[in-house]
């Protein structure tokens, strides 16, 4: 038991030189660092960030037609999905990473269906291939839910009209 204390006083005295990269050599410190000094001499590497070229809020480059600055996917899509299920309760929105989940929707007209929609814009570019859309359906049987088969074309005429709105706000000029 008398051991014990010096045992571990050891072990801390061996990991504190550990963590000495010189093992008592000399420790050398930049020089005192103003507000906007930058260099490799302070361990800078220019304006890189973790969020990339220009920051987190930072402009896009000028060749991407994005339509907008600091989300990572085209914000006229992003608005024009928003727009187009507006009518669904949103579960989750993210625009960084360009995925909206809806609710679950029950259309006054169908009380025993109920609709959940999917929608992943894939990039920066205003194209076809930018956006996808998941539809999902189920069916009231006895107080309980049962998923039902979606008709193969909802997801594209989903994704068209989600396309259709996004020229026209492009037309309009309403980019944010």
């Amino acid at each position: 038991m008398r051991w014990r204390p010096v045992l571990l006083g050891l072990a801390a005295a061996i990991s504190l030189a550990a963590c000495n990269p010189d093992l008592g050599g000399e420790q050398k410190f930049p020089e005192k660092r103003n507000r906007g000094d930058s260099g490799p001499q302070y361990g800078d590497k220019g304006n890189a960030t973790i969020f990339g070229e220009g920051g987190l809020f930072g402009a896009p480059s000028k060749d991407d037609g994005s339509g907008g600055a600091g989300v990572g996917v085209n914000s006229l899509l992003w608005r024009a999905s928003l727009d187009t299920i507006s009518f669904m309760p949103l579960v989750s929105a993210d625009p960084f990473g360009g995925v909206i989940i809806t609710d679950w929707y029950t259309p006054p007209a169908t009380p025993d269906e109920r609709f959940k929609v999917n929608v992943y814009i894939l990039g920066r570019a205003l194209r076809a291939d930018g956006i996808r859309a998941s539809v999902f359906r189920q069916q009231n049987q006895g107080g309980t839910w049962i998923d039902a088969p979606v008709a193969l074309n909802t997801a594209t005429d989903l994704e068209n009209a989600i396309l259709t709105r996004a020229r026209q706000l492009r037309q309009s000029g309403q980019q944010e």
